[in-house]
C-alpha cells in the first residue's frame, strides 16, 4: 500500500543520506566531528523533501520549524549538561537523565511562545 511504500522509501533516503554524510565525517578533523554530519540532519533532510512532495510547501515549513526549536532545545540540554560534567563532574548518567526535563521544557516552552 502506499503507507508502506512511504515508509520504505523514508528508510532508503534516510539510511543513504545518513551513510553519505558518515562518509563524509570520516573525511574532516578533527573525527570528533563526524556525528556532526550523522543521522539526525540527513533524516531530517530526506523526510522534509518527502514531506514537500506529499503535503506540499507550507507544511513542510511548519515541520521545519518544529525540527528548529527541537534543535534549540537540545543545545540548551547539551550546554547544560556539558557544563555540569566538565565544571562539577558529576555522572554522566545522573546529568543527561536529569537534564531531559530541561529538553522538555524548553521544547514545550518554544513551542508555546513561536509555533502554537
Amino acid at each position: 500500500s502506499i503507507m508502506i511504500e512511504e515508509t520504505f522509501l523514508r528508510i532508503l533516503i534516510g539510511g543513504l543520506v545518513v551513510s553519505a554524510f558518515a562518509v563524509l565525517g570520516d573525511l574532516f578533523e578533527p573525527k570528533s566531528f563526524a556525528g556532526l554530519f550523522g543521522a539526525a540532519p540527513s533524516v531530517a533532510l530526506a523526510t522534509l523533501v518527502l514531506t514537500i512532495s506529499k503535503n506540499g510547501k507550507a507544511y513542510a515549513a511548519k515541520e521545519t520549524h518544529s525540527m528548529m526549536a527541537g534543535a534549540i532545545a537540545f543545545c540548551i540540554y547539551a550546554s547544560c549538561a556539558s557544563w555540569l560534567m566538565m565544571r562539577r563532574k558529576l555522572p554522566a548518567l545522573a546529568v543527561t537523565s536529569g537534564l531531559i526535563v530541561v529538553w522538555l521544557l524548553a521544547a514545550f516552552g518554544l513551542w508555546f511562545i513561536w509555533l502554537r
